[in-house]
């Protein structure tokens, strides 16, 4: 699988100054990390849950969690366990017919479903990557692990955990602080295990009755930001310590009554593409952009998504621009590891060698999970070919 790969070829060769690259469900961690962009949440109990799963793979979408805690009631948990195991069936025919599938997560509610489920899946667990872990926590977090490896020693192959930091203790200022260092401690001991760590930004929101607006962000939201501020502080470090952590999700997906003006310059969307802009705003997308770029800012990868229609945005501004690219190369040359200061190839910046390779690292990771637009290139290209047919 690779982004954009649903794509004609000779569309992706006009986009792409460097195409993304192929990775499997066996690549290096690292790479899938790098590579989960959009991720589709959807609930367990669709009856039709297989069929979704190719139709969203057939336009993009290339990590997706199937969910039986918080999108389904308390009494429909059994019917949708029963429902995942017979649709992951399906999904293993499908593979085994030649159709192409994202890597596929479930997301639980107790531990104890974790052996469950494996064993249930019997060979269909062949499709699946892994576990979404709720309300993480140094010790509510231990037992889901726990369960993880054990199940993972049994199927034998290797199945990744992404907790979910949620917990009111971590929004809570009086415990922010000791519960992120036991975090810290609980998937430092499991760092080969755990893909990534995703914001439950909604159910922070919960907890003091609030709910952000489609024409504001999770940044405008300052407790909110807060949180993500300090998440990122201890847990997303450049230095080798750090994890991927992804952005929050959002909402919205129809037409709202707006009080704030459109957040999206006219500029970018000039000739044409003024009616993209238009559907853009329509549809609330303009929040969900800028929430994008504000995520990769404060360090975030990749999206929790709810909406198909989340999807094209998300990747779109996922690709590494032709100028990033250029600095992300220059300051990584051989001969620049003494270090200094150099103009940028665009000659509108400076680069700093030493303090700027950590973000060029990452920077040229993304490229090879998105890959490199060509220079005349922009979001609204990347964004106009990977929409789906209306």
């Amino acid at each position: 699988m690779r982004h954009f790969g649903h794509l004609a070829p000779d569309i992706r060769k006009a986009l792409f100054h460097q195409e993304p690259v192929e990775f499997t469900t066996d690549s290096p961690a690292r790479t899938l990390a790098a590579a989960l962009g959009a991720t589709l949440y959807s609930p367990a109990t669709r009856p039709r849950l297989a069929a979704d799963v190719l139709k969203q793979a057939g336009r993009g979408v290339l990590s997706m969690v199937l969910c039986l805690e918080d999108s389904i009631g308390d009494g429909d948990v059994a019917a949708g366990e029963e429902n995942l195991v017979r649709q992951f069936g399906l999904l293993d025919e499908a593979a085994e017919a030649g159709e192409e599938l994202p890597l596929l997560f479930v997301r639980v509610r107790e531990p104890g479903q974790i052996p469950d489920l494996v064993g249930r899946l019997g060979d269909a667990v062949r499709r699946l990557s892994g576990f979404v872990l709720p309300k993480f926590t140094e010790e509510r977090g231990a037992p889901f692990l726990a369960e993880l490896a054990a199940a993972e020693s049994a199927c034998g192959r290797r199945l990744f955990a992404m907790p979910v930091l949620e917990s009111p203790e971590l929004l809570h200022l009086e415990s922010r602080a000791a519960t992120l260092r036991g975090i810290a401690r609980s998937v430092g001991a499991h760092r080969d295990r755990v893909l990534a760590l995703r914001l439950g930004v909604t159910d922070f929101c919960s907890a003091y009755g609030l709910r952000r607006a489609p024409d504001m962000t999770a940044y405008d939201v300052q407790i909110v930001a807060s949180v993500i501020a300090d998440v990122v502080n201890v847990l997303g470090r450049a230095d080798g310590s750090g994890f991927t952590v992804t952005g929050p999700v959002w909402e919205y997906f129809r037409l709202h009554q707006r009080m704030f003006k459109p957040q999206l310059r006219r500029s970018p969307f000039l000739g044409e593409a003024e009616e993209l802009r238009n559907a853009l705003i329509e549809h609330d997308m303009d929040g969900l952009l800028r929430e994008i770029e504000l995520d990769r800012a404060n360090g975030l990868t990749g999206k929790t998504c709810i909406h198909p229609s989340h999807v094209a945005p998300v990747h779109a501004l996922s690709v590494v621009s032709h100028e990033e690219f250029s600095d992300a190369t220059d300051i990584l040359r051989p001969e620049r590891d003494d270090g200094g200061v150099l103009r940028s190839a665009y000659t509108n910046k400076m680069n700093e060698v030493k303090p700027h390779r950590a973000w060029a690292e990452r920077t040229l990771l993304r490229a090879e999970a998105f890959g490199v637009a060509r220079e005349d290139v922009g979001f609204v290209e990347l964004l106009t070919a990977s929409l789906p047919p209306a």
